[in-house]
């Protein structure tokens, strides 16, 4: 395959176009053609390569323990629109933000860096053909399917990691140079099993950099169909050395699909949600599904909660899957799924079938879906509808208190800085970002989003600025 980088320069009066070889299937070639700029109230500012290591948000939700908490930030203030940068595709990813540029990758397999003070593209890297909605078997709901979930950006090494997945169904792992594009790497992630089929699989969650590797986690299309099971994958940094891997352990399902990724805690292992797997029977026996999951950075399972109605939610397709176990303070873990029950867990003795410590019933009015937000004891889970939900967890009463909902037509995955949580509500058509007060959840600010937004719409933050991602690009607001 070849992946090629153009490099957009147009404040220094010239483009400088640098190519990279890989040796794989062909690809298109890239150009700065269709990925341009409307200003609206755009900072002054020369667009420039990333000039330092520095990462205001390397990852999604900022950090591996992904708390989605920018730290540092100004008091937020009045919104208003700085720049839209229009790419190639659909952004689903979380923006990273690096050395003062922006980065996104689109469905269109293409990773790019857009200057944050102004939104011009400073270089574009197209790394496979997208998959398109023909070949898809009628699943999906993402056409075509290129990059889904967010990348990683290491920052001792300088590189930006993402899944690309490419036609003929494979999943590869790329790493390219945060300050010129290049592409430094790259290795297919797929497992030779013939009952993890690539063609069924899909790479939504959010890469996660640790212990030198970076993890990549697989579930299954939207329609929930085909013999994918739910997976997780380690590579090494380098890109050289054996992978490892951890497969949920049923004939089918058990999806690893929630937008945040694994996270890291205690003892430097890794907590997953699992989605429903094929155990449903009143005989049937438990199989892995529906669960948060503890591994090693090896990844060897060392321990799991799951409900002791995990059959029924297996059957109804009503797991916990949705969002990811967020670990707070006090040693204890809160996870909300699609039942939208709150389920507190002692994080590093999950405790098996039934073993909570405590569980509270419509944490949200409905299902739980995206990445929720840490900020002290309180969670922001993303409720589908009736408003995200502030949650407060007491470890040492082991009580689970629901403190606000935000507006109704907040469903998209918040973040906290300068003093206030963010989320949008997101449709394919337009959305709203709101910047809500966190004691109370009351609005202090909305500013309407033009463009339509992905179905788990997400934002950074960073210098003033949050950076959303949408179903055309980019789109950056002053007030954060």
């Amino acid at each position: 395959m070849a992946g090629s980088t153009t490099r957009c320069t147009s404040h220094r009066g010239r483009l400088i176009v640098r190519g990279t070889v890989l040796a794989a299937a062909a690809c298109i070639a890239a150009a700065c053609t269709g990925a341009g700029i409307t200003a609206a109230t755009a900072s002054s500012g020369a667009a420039g390569a990333t000039t330092s290591n520095a990462a205001d948000w390397p990852m999604y939700n900022q950090n591996v323990s992904r708390t989605g908490v920018a730290p540092g930030l100004a008091p937020a203030g009045a919104l208003s629109t700085a720049w839209t940068a229009h790419l190639d595709g659909a952004v689903y990813g979380q923006p990273l933000v690096v050395g003062g540029d922006v980065i996104a990758a689109t469905e269109n397999d293409s990773i790019y860096a857009v200057s944050a003070a102004t939104g011009t593209v400073i270089w574009r890297t197209h790394v496979g053909t997208p998959v398109p909605q023909s070949k898809l078997h009628g699943l999906g709901d993402i056409f075509p399917l290129g990059i889904t979930g967010t990348p990683a950006y290491d920052e001792s090494n300088g590189l930006i990691y993402a899944v690309a997945e490419i036609t003929g169904y494979h999943h590869m792992l790329v790493a390219v140079s945060a300050a010129t594009g290049k592409v430094k790497l790259h290795r297919y992630l797929d497992a030779p099993a013939k009952s993890n089929q690539p063609a069924y699989n899909q790479q939504r969650p959010a890469l996660l950099i640790w212990k030198g590797r970076v993890y990549a986690s697989f579930g299954g299309l939207a329609g929930d169909a085909g013999p994918y099971q739910g997976s997780v994958v380690g590579a090494p940094l380098t890109g050289n050395g054996p992978l490892v891997r951890w497969t949920t352990p049923t004939s089918r399902g058990g999806a690893i699909w929630a937008t945040a990724g694994p996270v890291a805690g205690p003892g430097g292992n890794l907590w997953i949600g699992v989605g429903n797997s094929a155990a449903e029977a009143a005989t049937a026996k438990y199989d892995g599904g529906d669960s948060v999951t503890e591994l090693t950075p090896a990844l060897k399972r060392v321990g799991y909660f799951a409900p002791a109605i995990w059959r029924a939610d297996n059957a109804t397709d009503l797991e916990l899957g949705s969002t990811q176990p967020v670990l707070m303070p006090g040693g204890v873990t809160l996870i909300v799924g699609k039942r939208a029950t709150g389920y507190l867990l002692n994080t590093t003795h999950l405790g098996g079938i039934g073993g909570q410590l405590a569980q509270k019933a419509l944490v949200c009015t409905g299902k739980v879906r995206g990445a929720a937000a840490l900020s002290g004891s309180v969670a922001y889970e993303p409720c589908v509808n009736g408003g995200i939900a502030a949650v407060q967890v007491n470890a040492a009463t082991k009580a689970i208190t629901v403190l606000w909902h935000g507006p109704a037509a907040s469903n998209g995955s918040p973040v906290v800085g300068g003093g206030v949580v963010w989320v949008t509500h997101n449709t394919a058509t337009a959305g709203t970002l709101y910047e809500l007060d966190p004691a109370t959840g009351a609005v202090l600010r909305q500013i309407a989003i033009p463009q339509g937004l992905p179905h788990f719409s997400s934002l950074s933050l960073s210098g003033g600025r949050a950076y959303v991602s949408t179903l055309t690009g980019i789109t950056a607001f002053n007030g954060a």
